[in-house]
C-alpha cells in the first residue's frame, strides 16, 4: 500500500515542509518589523530631539532675558546669585518638558547651572551626571566650535541618549545651553508588538523543532542499525546491510554495500601484493647481506690461502711470517662476526642514569690516539647535566660515527661530540669537516655492508641505527653544511 503522504518517504519532502515553516516564521518576522516600523526607535528619537532641541532654544532665550545680571567677558567670575538665576531659567525652561534635564555650559570650566525638574525621584535632581559629562563636553564643545546647534544620539542596548547645544550668543563667549533626554525604545506599543511578532516566530520555530526532532530519531535509528552491523562484523569486509525503508539512506546503503564488494576485491589484491613484496624485500636484503658477508670473507681467506701456500716453500722465518699474518686475518674475521651479531642482535636496554660530560670525555679519550695520528683534535662538549640511556650501547654508537669523523675529517680539523637537551629527548651529534658520504649510498647509509669507505665493513652506521631503535630513537645524516654531521636522538625515559 502507497503511503498517504509520499513526501514524509523522502528527506527533501520534509524540507519542503520545515521550509514552510521557516517561510511561516518569516512573514511573522515581517509583521513584526512592519509593526515596529511605525513606532520604531528612530521615530521616538526624532520627535525627542526635536522636543530637546526646542527646550535648549527655550533655556538660551531665557539666559538671554537676564541682560544685565550676566558677566561682561569670560574673564569675569558669575557670582553665587547670578548661578542661582541661571538655574531659575532652566528649569523655567523645562518644567513642563517630561524627561528632559538641561543647563548652562562654560567652554573650559564646566556646568554653569543645571536642572532636572521632571525628574521622578523623590529628591529633586541638582547634579549633572557623572558618567554624561564628557559626552556633554563634547557635544557643548561642537557647538561652540561650529557655532550653531548641535544634536547628537549615543545608542546602548537598553536606551538611546540625546544630547543636544546651542550656543548663547550675548556678551559672555563659550557659553551654551544644552539639554538631554533617553530613549527606551523596548516600552509602549511599539514593545507589544515586537512580544507578539516573537511569539508568533517562537511557535513556528517551536513546530518546526518537533518536526525536525521526528525526522532525526527516526534517521538516528537507522543509523544506530546501520552501526551496529557495521561494528558486529569482523572486518576484513565490510557487511551486507538490509534496506531502510528511507530513500535517501537506501541510497548510502547500496552505495555502502557496493563500496564493501569493492573493498574486498582490493584487500585481497592488496594483500597478495604485500605478499610479493615482502618476499621480494627478503630476497634482496638476504642478497644484499650475503654479498657484504661474501666479499668481506672472501678477502681474508684468499689472503691467507697466499700466504700459507707461500710458506710451504719457504724457510722457517717465511712460514713463521704467515702465521702470523693468517692470526691477524682470523682476528679480522672475528671481528667482523661479532660486529655482526651486534647488528643482527638487538639487546635488551639497561637505562641508568649517566653524567654526560664524564661520559662524552670518556668516549673521546678512548679515541684520542687514533685523533692524533690523523692530525685531528676531538672536542666533547655537553649542553646538559644527565640522561638516561644504556651506557654500553650509546657508547658503541659514538665509537663509530666518532671514528668514521676521524677517518673522513681533514688533517688539522676538528671532530665536535655534543650533547643537547631537546623538547622531545637527549640528542647526540658528531660533526667534521669532510665532505660526507657519496651522494649515491645516502639513501641506504645504514643498512649493513653499506661503506663510501675503502676497507669499510659498512657495519657501524648498522650498529648507530640498532642502538638508538632500542631506545625508541632516531639516528640520521643532517643535510646541513658545512662539513658532515650525524645524529642520535634518544627520547627521555618515561617517569
Amino acid at each position: 500500500m502507497p503511503p498517504i503522504f509520499p513526501m514524509f518517504c523522502s528527506m527533501r519532502g520534509r524540507l519542503i515542509v520545515l521550509l514552510l515553516l521557516l517561510i511561516g516564521a518569516t512573514a511573522s518576522a515581517a509583521m513584526l518589523m512592519i509593526g515596529l516600523f511605525g513606532q520604531s526607535a528612530s521615530a521616538r528619537a526624532a520627535q525627542a530631539q526635536a522636543e530637546s532641541s526646542r527646550a535648549a532654544e527655550d533655556i538660551a532665550e531665557g539666559i538671554r532675558s537676564l541682560g544685565a545680571l550676566l558677566p561682561k567677558s569670560s574673564s569675569e567670575a558669575v557670582r553665587p546669585e547670578v548661578r542661582a538665576r541661571l538655574a531659575e531659567a532652566v528649569r523655567a525652561a523645562l518644567h513642563d518638558r517630561p524627561g528632559i534635564e538641561g543647563g548652562i555650559w562654560e567652554e573650559g570650566r564646566g556646568s554653569l547651572a543645571y536642572a532636572y525638574p521632571t525628574y521622578p525621584g523623590e529628591r529633586p535632581k541638582t547634579d549633572v551626571p557623572e558618567a554624561e559629562l564628557p559626552r556633554i563636553e563634547r557635544v557643548t564643545h561642537a557647538a561652540l566650535s561650529e557655532n550653531r546647534p548641535v544634536a547628537v544620539r549615543y545608542a546602548a542596548a537598553s536606551q538611546i541618549l540625546l544630547v543636544t547645544a546651542t550656543p548663547l550668543r550675548g556678551p559672555v563667549p563659550g557659553w551654551t545651553a544644552w539639554t538631554m533626554t533617553r530613549i527606551f525604545p523596548f516600552a509602549g506599543r511599539s514593545y507589544r508588538l515586537l512580544m507578539a511578532g516573537l511569539a508568533i516566530l517562537f511557535a513556528n520555530v517551536f513546530l518546526a523543532s518537533l518536526l525536525l526532532s521526528r525526522f532525526t530519531l527516526i534517521w538516528s535509528r537507522h543509523l544506530r542499525r546501520i552501526e551496529s552491523a557495521l561494528q558486529a562484523h569482523d572486518i576484513p569486509d565490510l557487511p551486507v546491510l538490509p534496506p531502510t525503508g528511507e530513500r535517501e539512506l537506501d541510497r548510502i546503503v547500496s552505495a555502502l554495500n557496493e563500496a564493501g564488494a569493492r573493498l574486498s576485491e582490493a584487500r585481497r589484491k592488496a594483500d597478495r601484493l604485500a605478499r610479493q613484496m615482502a618476499a621480494g624485500e627478503r630476497l634482496a636484503a638476504i642478497g644484499r647481506v650475503s654479498a657484504g658477508i661474501a666479499h668481506e670473507i672472501r678477502n681474508p681467506i684468499a689472503a691467507m690461502r697466499l700466504k700459507a701456500e707461500n710458506a710451504l716453500h719457504g724457510d722457517e722465518a717465511a712460514k713463521n711470517g704467515a702465521l702470523r699474518m693468517i692470526l691477524s686475518q682470523v682476528d679480522r674475521l672475528d671481528a667482523l662476526l661479532r660486529r655482526l651479531l651486534s647488528v643482527s642482535e638487538r639487546e635488551r636496554v639497561r637505562r641508568e642514569e649517566v653524567e654526560l660530560e664524564p661520559f662524552l670525555a670518556s668516549c673521546a679519550s678512548t679515541l684520542a690516539e687514533l685523533a692524533k695520528a690523523k692530525g685531528v683534535s676531538l672536542v666533547a662538549t655537553a649542553d646538559l647535566k644527565e640522561a638516561s640511556f644504556d651506557p654500553a650501547q650509546i657508547r658503541r654508537a659514538l665509537d663509530n660515527l666518532l671514528r668514521n669523523a676521524i677517518e673522513a675529517a681533514p688533517e688539522g680539523t676538528e671532530v665536535r661530540l655534543r650533547a643537547q637537551a631537546l623538547p622531545e629527548g637527549v640528542r647526540f651529534s658528531v660533526h667534521d669537516e669532510g665532505s660526507g658520504p657519496p651522494a649515491s649510498i645516502r639513501a641506504h647509509l645504514f643498512e649493513p655492508f653499506v661503506s663510501g669507505r675503502a676497507g669499510g665493513t659498512g657495519l657501524g652506521l648498522s650498529i648507530v641505527r640498532e642502538a638508538a631503535a632500542a631506545h625508541g630513537g632516531t639516528a640520521r645524516l643532517l643535510d646541513e653544511g658545512p662539513g658532515t654531521t650525524f645524529e642520535l636522538v634518544l627520547p627521555w625515559a618515561a617517569s
